[in-house]
Order: C-alpha cells, then sequence, then structure tokens
C-alpha cells in the first residue's frame, strides 16, 4: 500500500499514460504489475497484463534499452535510463530480485546450497531469514546512500546503523579507532605510537585538497601512501589497519600509488562515522536484495516493464556485431543496446574472469565472539596478519537487522581466493566466529567485460568485488552510466550529479 501511494503521487499532474509499479512481497518471488492511473483503456489493461488486444505478447516490441539481471547495478542503471526517457524491458532468468545480490530465505539457501536439503527446526522459520549472497555494508556518506538520496528512492528503504566495526591484530579482535579519543583508548597501539597517530589524524581530517594550507607542504599527489606514513612515524601495525580498517585497501598496492586518494578514503570513514557515531556503516532491513527491489520500483514507476522467470535464449546482433534484441522462449523483443550483468555474456565471448571469490555463509546461535556482544558488526583481518596478499573480511547481522529469527546470527567471511584450497585461506577467519550451527560455501567466479560497447551496444558490469562496501559497485555504475551517455544524441544526455537530488519529468 505505501509503495502504491507513492507511486500514485508520482503519476498525479498532467501525466496520463500508464504507470506500473512493481509490488513485491519480501516473503514471496512473486511479481505483480499493479496499474494505478485514475482511467484506463482496454488496451492499457491488457499491456498491464504483458499482452496486447491481439494477444501478442510485450516482447514483441522494440526497446529503447534491454537490461538483463536484477542485480543492485543493474536495476540501479535501469532506473537511471527510465527516468531518462528511454523505453526499458528488465528481464531476469531468476524468480526473485538481486541476481548475484539477492537475499534469500532459509529454504532457499538449502535449496540452492545443499542440495535441496530440508533446513533443521533448531535453525528456525525460514521466512525470518534475509542472507545476503553478497555481503556488503553501506559507507553513512558513500557514494550508493548519496546515489539512493539523488534518485529519492530511500523512502522505499529503511535503514539500521551497524553496531561497530573491528580489525584483528594477532588474531585478537580490536575496535578501530577512527577519533582522536578513541585512538588514545586503543589496545592497538603503545603511547607514543598513540600520539603519533593522532597527529596524522588530525592531518587527514582537516585536509582540504583546494586549501593549500591544510597541505603542511605536502603534495599528496606526488608522494606515496608509504611516504606519508614515513613522514608521521608510524609503525607496520599501525599501517596495516589504517589502510585496511580505515582506507579500506583491500591490498598494500595502495602503498606506491598518490596518497591523495588514502587520505581522501580515510576522510570518507570518518565523515560517515560522524553521521551516527557507533560505526560508519549503514544496511538496510531485511537484506541487501531490498536495494535491487528500491530501484526497480523506480525504474517501474517511470514505465519500466519487469519480466521475472525469464530465460534469455540468445542475445541477438545484426550483421555488423551490433546488439538488436533478446530472444526468450522463442520470441524476440528489439532493442537498441543491452545493459547486463556479466552471466549473460559468457557465451558471447565479451567478458573474462579475472578471479574467484570465497564466501563462508554461517548461521550461528551467539554473537562474533570478543566485538561487545554486537548485533552487527564488521571485523577486517588484513593481509600481513594471516600472510596473504588479500584482506579476510567478516560481517554479522542478526535479528534487529531482520535477517534472522530471534537469537540467530548470519556471519559471512569472504574474500579473494589465491589458492586452490579456498576454504583453508579463510580458516584464521572461520576460528574467530565459535561453534556454527550451520556453514554455506559460495565460490563465486569474477568476471570483467573485455568488448566495446560503442560498437556492440553490450554495456556490461564487472561482477562484485570481495570488498566491504559498494563504493566500488557504484563507480561501475557510474562509469557504464557515462559510457552509454556518451552514445546519445547530446539533446538526450542526462548528466548525474550526486551531491543533488534527482529532477525527473514529473517533478515541479
Amino acid at each position: 500500500t505505501h509503495f502504491r501511494s507513492a507511486a500514485k503521487q508520482a503519476a498525479t499532474g498532467a501525466r496520463s499514460k500508464l504507470i506500473r509499479v512493481v509490488m513485491h512481497d519480501l516473503r514471496s518471488p512473486l511479481l505483480t504489475v499493479y496499474s494505478i492511473a485514475e482511467s484506463l483503456s482496454a488496451a492499457d489493461r491488457c499491456r498491464a497484463q504483458g499482452v496486447s488486444l491481439s494477444g501478442i505478447s510485450t516482447m514483441d516490441e522494440e526497446y529503447d534499452v534491454i537490461v538483463l539481471g536484477t542485480g543492485m547495478k543493474d536495476t540501479l542503471l535501469s532506473g537511471l535510463m527510465s527516468v531518462a526517457g528511454k523505453k526499458v524491458l528488465h528481464m531476469d532468468r531468476n524468480g526473485y530480485y538481486g541476481g548475484e545480490s539477492a537475499s534469500l530465505s532459509l529454504d532457499e539457501m538449502f535449496k540452492k546450497y545443499a542440495n535441496g536439503e530440508k533446513p533443521p527446526p533448531e535453525l528456525g522459520s525460514s521466512r525470518d531469514y534475509n542472507i545476503d549472497l553478497i555481503p556488503k555494508f553501506m559507507m553513512a556518506s558513500g557514494k550508493l546512500v548519496k546515489m539512493l538520496l539523488h534518485t529519492k528512492t530511500t523512502h522505499y528503504l529503511e535503514f539500521k546503523q551497524i553496531d561497530g566495526s573491528f580489525v584483528v591484530k594477532k588474531g585478537e579482535v580490536h575496535k578501530v579507532p577512527a577519533t582522536e579519543t578513541e585512538a588514545l583508548k586503543s589496545g592497538l597501539m603503545g603511547l607514543f605510537e598513540k600520539r603519533r597517530f593522532r597527529n596524522f589524524l588530525v592531518y587527514v581530517q582537516d585536509y582540504e585538497e583546494a586549501n593549500p594550507a591544510t597541505h603542511k607542504g605536502r603534495d599528496l599527489k606526488r608522494i606515496t601512501g608509504a611516504a606519508l606514513f614515513k613522514d608521521f612515524g608510524l609503525q607496520e601495525e599501525t599501517i596495516d589497519f589504517v589502510g585496511h580498517a580505515l582506507a579500506l585497501h583491500t591490498t598494500d598496492a595502495y602503498l606506491r600509488e598518490p596518497a591523495l586518494n588514502l587520505v581522501k578514503r580515510c576522510q570518507l570513514y570518518s565523515l560517515s562515522l560522524a553521521q551516527y557515531g557507533k560505526s560508519p556503516y549503514i544496511y538496510p532491513l531485511y537484506g541487501l536484495g531490498e536495494l535491487p527491489q528500491a530501484f526497480s520500483r523506480m525504474s517501474a514507476v517511470h514505465g519500466g516493464v519487469y519480466m521475472l522467470n525469464k530465460p534469455v535464449d540468445k542475445i541477438e546482433y545484426d550483421a555488423n556485431g551490433r546488439v538488436c534484441g533478446v530472444t526468450s522462449e522463442g520470441e524476440t523483443a528489439k532493442c537498441k543496446m543491452v545493459i547486463g550483468d556479466p552471466s549473460y555474456f559468457l557465451a558471447d565471448g565479451k567478458v573474462k574472469q579475472v578471479g574467484q571469490v570465497i564466501r563462508m555463509v554461517c548461521i550461528l546461535s551467539h554473537p562474533v565472539p570478543n566485538t561487545n556482544n554486537s548485533d552487527s558488526c564488521q571485523i577486517i583481518i588484513p593481509q600481513n596478519q594471516v600472510g596473504r596478499s588479500h584482506d579476510i573480511y567478516i560481517t554479522c547481522l542478526g535479528n534487529s537487522n531482520c535477517v534472522a529469527p530471534a537469537g540467530k546470527y548470519v556471519v559471512i567471511v569472504s574474500s579473494t581466493v589465491e589458492t586452490a584450497d579456498p576454504v583453508k585461506e579463510v580458516t584464521p577467519a572461520l576460528r574467530l566466529l565459535g561453534k556454527p550451527d550451520k556453514i554455506f560455501a559460495l565460490l563465486n567466479n569474477i568476471y570483467e567485460p573485455i568488448n566495446d560497447p560503442t560498437k556492440d551496444g553490450c554495456f556490461i558490469s564487472t561482477s562484485f568485488d570481495a570488498t566491504s562496501h559498494f563504493e566500488t559497485s557504484v563507480n561501475d555504475v557510474l562509469a557504464i552510466y557515462e559510457k552509454i551517455m556518451a552514445t546519445l544524441p547530446p539533446e538526450e544526455r542526462k548528466e548525474i550529479d550526486l551531491e543533488k537530488p534527482w529532477r525527473g519529468e514529473d517533478d515541479s
């Protein structure tokens, strides 16, 4: 009812065309398309059901854009293109939203990752679980939050702050200090190191790129991250948690790069922490699968058509190799371009595998030890602490986040795969959790596009990486959107400024 009311408000004014609103029950994979126009012609009523008066399917039409997959990136791009005035058809082979970034019930997890076994009754009701396949948090001042505000989709969602942010040093869990006060209390550093770290934090917080007076004689575009740390005399273990738990770098490559990005990342952490106080992260109630649904509603309100449980048999190309349609169940929908996740382009040779991510989904009956009984938290194990080239991430969520029954916790351990035994690689993280009730092992391939979208009209996103937040994902979306806009005539281009709210065609 809430979403239908919001869509009615969007439809008021001069517009009288059919508005389609996606109404999706959180506990059901069913999709219903509702018409909310005050009065509909017979043709409009038929179109609301996906057919025309002559019985021809909605597939037998031409669209500006066909989007394949309902992951977070795909639905966000679908919404942006719909608001830009493009005719969009959105298809997904699955019967649920989210694709690779879906949130599944316990029954769905057992069906997909436990050979169809039935969940044991001691785990609680399946309907109380919303288990993320891609565990990530949102930086409170990050780009995804700005995108939600920009696209005005925040009213579709509710958020809760994550209780704490922790880092592992020599096998022990410590709270990540991000303020001067926390630095003085932290057990991560000795007395003299705390003073040096405090000086570093003051410099970072005061730094303004446009104000040379705050640079203190340092050109951060020229000196490396390693040189900046050396300038403040920070020890290796302090550098470890600053680079990986504050700046959230996944490897040590940043030490050889200009220090400006390091400082900006630390500032983002600090600004996000200042929003609410406990940690820099927020999380949507009922799981990350809510994000694709919110962006889908934005697209549907602006005329986007959605089809779940719709297999993609073939992507069609013309004689010049440019995409011209998508065939499903013997029907072909024509289009000018296709947007999609990499899994839809494997057979076309337009993507390549660049790695793998291991994700261990654990169900616990207790909070993660040594986290102050936090109902939700993140723990980062820097690469050097366990002799690896990539960090290990632990995300913990509980009943207060509406992802598990009371007394149960969903904890996900994830990292980039480096050897032939990925489970062994994340064993140091599993040891921190205590005894789990159930473990699911998920191994995901990472793909990236290798095609030229200006020639073939296929705009393909990269797979989700192992990072603990959505900053790289939003960067990918913005890069794809800019490439799409560059192919359009100047009068059809719609720029995005994340510092300003979106002005859609219905806005006054």
